[in-house]
């Protein structure tokens, strides 16, 4: 497997270098900017892309933005805090390979090792403190066996088109799939642009 990796704090970004290497995974190059990620990612075709958050000029939003651009291009973004709006436009375009881990989580080695390998196979990870702020703890117990089905099946990834030719039947009947859903996980019609991510995300944490 071979990363590239973009991180503005140096002992941070050769620590995670040395940490892969010891696991057998090569970086093929690091950076300390979007921009640099993006030059990186398009030179190297890396299995995976990490970057940082907030990185420079200004701060805020650099690293996501630049993990944004990469796409199809796994990413995994560390955070050192949970920052929601971040994580949910990060998800937003569906829930493959991406990952959003706080940076504490890069101390637990075996974990952030399989994290990044999870990720680069094309699966998601999101740090279990940025589920609970975004989702509290709606159960899924109130979905029946499809609606469980269909949820799954938008975990992976797929368009409602996407959904309808999986289960063979019409797209208005998985838009009536998810609209109950959604009614069940009690996400409101206003926070329509992020529902069907937070759908999800409530599906990924009951598999944990």
């Amino acid at each position: 497997m071979r990363v590239v990796i973009a991180e503005d704090s140096v002992l941070l970004r050769e620590g995670l270098v040395r940490l892969l290497a010891d696991e057998g995974i090569e970086t093929a190059g690091t950076a300390s900017d979007g921009e640099g990620l993006v030059a990186l990612v398009a030179e190297h075709r890396p299995d995976l892309a990490i970057a940082d958050v907030r990185m420079p000029p200004t701060f805020t939003d650099e690293g996501l933005r630049a993990a944004l651009a990469v796409r199809p291009v796994p990413v995994l973004v560390l955070s050192q805090y949970v920052e929601e709006q971040y994580a949910a436009e990060l998800l937003g375009g569906g829930a493959r390979g991406v990952g959003y881990l706080l940076k504490e989580r890069v101390s637990e080695v075996a974990e952030f090792v399989d994290a990044v390998r999870r990720v680069a196979a094309g699966g998601t990870v999101i740090d279990p403190e940025v589920i609970s702020q975004l989702l509290g703890r709606r159960p899924l117990d109130d979905l029946t066996p499809r609606e469980r089905e269909v949820l799954a099946l938008m975990a992976e990834g797929l368009s409602n088109a996407g959904l309808a030719r999986r289960l063979v039947v019409g797209e208005g009947a998985v838009e009536k799939h998810i609209s109950r859903i959604f009614l069940k996980l009690g996400l409101e019609s206003s926070q329509d642009a992020h529902r069907r991510v937070r759908a999800v995300l409530a599906y990924l944490r009951c598999r944990e």
